[in-house]
């Protein structure tokens, strides 16, 4: 092994849905899963639902069922995470395997957020060309076409469809962006797959970017 990082998912690890596209990239580097809501029930899961103004965030559990959950009661247990990663399992480094957007933690190694590296790769090849953009659920589209025009998007078109819910209909959320207008998409959920990358771009034409396979790429260059 080169090296040894954490892996952090604001759901409940290990992320088998995850790593098997992430594993090719990572090559060589020995990555621990912890996740923001290991040993928490479906029933404690409930307090942490989503108010009307909470930033919303799409986690994936164990089980392979989705729940929706407000950011701001996870934040402590991320730390906590982040705090047994580095103190404990001495891992160089952290990824975020989610790419929503976060405060900063407290972390003395580096820690990398899919949605900034998503932010700054889309925005270096965007250009004028008007970007469409998938998140999970339809609460989603409002903060995330604000954020994407705060990143610096001009014209931005946002669909939701939930990558633990139905293949096909990611795909054809994705179709719908294109024929409305689109000339660049970005995944803009770490569940989203190489897989449905790849059936959107042979099906649009257009250029895909995928969030999980970005910040894996980032991950590699710092730690492989």
């Amino acid at each position: 092994m080169v090296g040894k990082i954490g892996a952090i998912t604001v759901g409940q690890a290990p992320r088998v849905d995850v790593m098997p596209d992430l594993e090719p990239i990572l090559d060589g580097i020995e990555v621990i899963q912890r996740g923001a809501l290991d040993g928490m029930t479906k029933e404690a899961l409930k307090n942490i639902e989503p108010a009307e103004k909470d930033y919303i965030l799409v986690a994936r559990l164990s089980d392979g069922s989705s729940v929706q959950i407000a950011e701001k009661y996870i934040l402590p247990r991320i730390q906590e995470r982040i705090n047994d990663l580095v103190n404990y399992e001495k891992v160089k480094g952290i990824l975020m395997l989610c790419t929503g957007e976060f405060p900063s933690f407290d972390c003395p190694v580096p820690l990398l957020y899919p949605q900034v590296l998503l932010q700054y790769f889309t925005m270096a090849v965007l250009g004028n060309r008007t970007l469409g953009v998938l998140t999970p659920a339809y609460g989603q589209i409002r903060q995330a076409g604000q954020r994407w025009h705060r990143n610096g998007a001009a014209k931005v078109l946002v669909n939701a469809a939930s990558p633990y819910e139905s293949f096909d209909l990611v795909v054809d959320k994705a179709v719908a962006l294109k024929n409305s207008g689109a000339q660049l998409l970005v995944m803009d959920c770490i569940g989203y797959t190489k897989a449905m990358k790849e059936t959107i771009r042979t099906k649009t034409g257009i250029p895909v970017i995928l969030g999980r396979t970005v910040a894996a790429h980032a991950a590699a260059e710092l730690f492989g």
